[in-house]
């Protein structure tokens, strides 16, 4: 199965041990040295419909990755972390 890039964003990411929905894939961490991906990163859920700005970001590394469907990514949690938002 091939996949491109772009296509990930369109996968909601949910976790194998208690079926929690993390979100859709925002952007990867990628080893530029190496071209590995390091990580998925999902974007914090927004706070009272943005106003009050967002959660902070996930990031759930590659070796936490498990399946990949159609629609949907399912990954270990117990691996994650989460990082404030920049800017």
């Amino acid at each position: 199965m091939e996949t491109r890039i772009a296509e990930l964003r369109y996968k909601e990411v949910i976790s194998v041990e208690d079926g929690s929905r993390f979100g859709y894939v925002g952007d990867m961490e990628v080893d530029m040295d190496t071209g590995q991906v390091r990580a998925l990163v999902v974007p914090g859920r927004r706070r009272f419909f943005g106003l009050l700005g967002r959660e902070e970001d996930k990031y759930i590394p590659w070796s936490a990755v498990r399946r990949f469907g159609e629609d949907i990514i399912l990954v270990e949690d117990h691996g994650s972390r989460r990082t404030p938002r920049r800017g």
